[in-house]
């Protein structure tokens, strides 16, 4: 399992190396200000349907399905309910996207309602969000491809997708004088990236022996049951894009530029929730539909407990560099042209309380799918709905006083709520139970991640005096050092952790 996941972390790690590529010329051209915001929203809406809609409900519904047709009747079944579900895709999508094209300025209102006071605004948003938008019917038929091929244990081509958007989008970036602004440029630099992923998988299809044709939809007895649990499904991804929503629409009353903090804080905790929470929770879930459609439940409770042990493993040292140095850490990957000093306190400010809540939002892509794998995707829709009313009472509450750190901050608390809602449930189905191995490595690496806040704490202070003698030090070289630093202490306090938990677990 950890090789499939080392596979799947690795190629995510060098896309997020382009992404950050993409994001410094970003922040370098686009700044904080308007035309940042415009952008940000133009993409955000694609990228909220595609949550909805693809992604995260399609994968649940459809992979444990899959994988079980797969298992129990073969490949001819389990092809045969692909086509299916392809059809009925393409066209839902399709109608999805002439309705959002004609109703492009109602629908950019609603999730920006800030920007009606200023006409421009709208409009230019208007405009990215039309150019941006069919990028979601490319992804929504490529997340099936992708479900496809992780049932096959085919993870690297569709885990290398995500690359192709970074590239484009620094390809428009290059290129953007041939465009009216920036913004333009990386809207089509978006769609453009959709068609490429898409041929991407596809090409991988082919190449793997695997079919897959465009029929009239056919509502089957599979299909009944994989439309069943995409709408619970669905309800629970909307959850989570309904607290997203929330934090654009709210912004978008601060003032300019609080859009676009929440974006840079955000692409900073999207890093190991990305290499460490996505990759695990792509490769768990296939994993634990296997081992319960052979009724394995000890197999499965057993990759649930080292799938969150090791995605706390890898996690916890970014929480304790983004908690105690986030304002070091944003000023060197994006303090430069048009991204200022307030900035980088702005989004100082939201990468810090996002860091709160990142060991429950990994946590979750472990959790879910045990859900997920046994067909059950209504569950997590409750626990969910628990906790985006306890996020959004907070965002209302906090907003006055914390502004768009409010906005983070509670994001954060409901994803701790969600997380403990649905461990326990799970541990009362008998999904769940904490083995001995899992409570020592807890343990040891909340003392590691203590160890390494304090270590990042006690090289600030020296940061600090070294820039009292040298003022003119670069940026990068302070928030290495940090970094440095606190991951060495994790280090000396988890290794030893790992090695006793391993031995006890024996």
């Amino acid at each position: 399992m950890w090789r499939k996941v080392a596979s799947v972390s690795g190629l995510t790690l060098v896309s997020r190396l382009f992404g950050f590529v993409r994001d410094v010329m970003m922040a370098a051209l686009l700044g904080a200000g308007p035309l940042a915001d415009a952008f940000m929203v133009a993409f955000r809406l694609p990228n909220h349907f595609r949550a909805i809609f693809a992604e995260g409900a399609f994968n649940a519904a459809f992979v444990p399905r899959y994988t079980k047709a797969l298992t129990q009747d073969g490949e001819g079944a389990a092809r045969a309910f692909a086509d299916d579900v392809l059809s009925i895709t393409v066209v839902t999508h399709l109608a999805l996207l002439g309705f959002a094209l004609m109703a492009t300025p109602l629908v950019v209102a609603a999730l920006a309602p800030g920007f009606t006071a200023d006409p421009a605004q709208l409009d230019l948003t208007t405009t990215l969000t039309r150019i941006t938008f069919p990028y979601l019917l490319f992804i929504s038929v490529m997340t099936l491809v992708t479900g496809m091929l992780n049932a096959h244990d085919r993870f690297a081509v569709a885990a290398s997708t995500p690359i192709l958007l970074n590239l484009c989008m620094i390809a428009a970036l290059v290129a953007s004088d041939l465009f009216p602004t920036p913004a333009h440029a990386l809207a089509v630099g978006v769609l453009v990236s959709g068609a490429a992923q898409l041929a991407l998988v596809l090409a991988e299809l082919k190449r793997s022996g695997l079919g897959l044709s465009l029929k009239a939809p056919r509502i089957t007895a599979r299909v009944k049951s994989f439309l069943t649990g995409f709408g619970p499904a669905v309800l629970g991804s909307a959850g989570v894009q309904i607290a997203m929503f929330a934090d654009t629409i709210l912004a978008s009353f601060l003032p300019t530029g609080s859009v676009s903090y929440l974006y840079y804080a955000d692409r900073l905790y999207q890093l190991p929730l990305a290499v460490v929470g996505i990759a695990i929770g792509t490769v768990l879930l296939p994993e634990l539909s296997r081992r319960l459609a052979r009724n394995d439940g000890a197999g499965a409770r057993d990759r649930l407990n080292r799938a969150l042990e090791g995605a706390w493993g890898l996690t916890l040292p970014f929480v304790a560099l983004f908690a105690a140095a986030a304002a070091p850490t944003v000023a060197a990957l994006f303090g430069r042209g048009a991204f200022d000093a307030q900035a980088v306190a702005g989004s100082a400010a939201a990468l810090q309380a996002y860091a709160l809540g990142l060991p429950a939002i990994v946590a979750l892509r472990c959790v879910t799918p045990a859900f997920h794998a046994s067909g059950d995707t209504a569950t997590p829709v409750k626990a969910l709905a628990v906790a985006t009313l306890a996020n959004l009472g907070l965002k209302l509450a906090l907003i006055g006083t914390w502004a768009h750190a409010g906005l983070a901050f509670a994001t954060s608390v409901g994803a701790w709520v969600n997380f403990g809602i649905l461990l326990w449930l799970l541990a009362r189905r008998d999904g769940f139970s904490a083995d001995r191995r899992f409570l020592i490595n807890v343990a040891g690496l909340g003392g590691a991640t203590a160890a390494a806040v304090g270590a990042i704490r006690l090289a600030g202070d020296h940061v600090a005096l070294a820039r009292g003698v040298v003022p003119a030090l670069p940026d990068l070289g302070p928030a290495v050092l940090l970094g440095l630093a606190g991951f060495a202490a994790y280090a000396v306090v988890a290794a030893p952790t790992f090695w006793l938990a391993r031995r006890a677990g024996a």
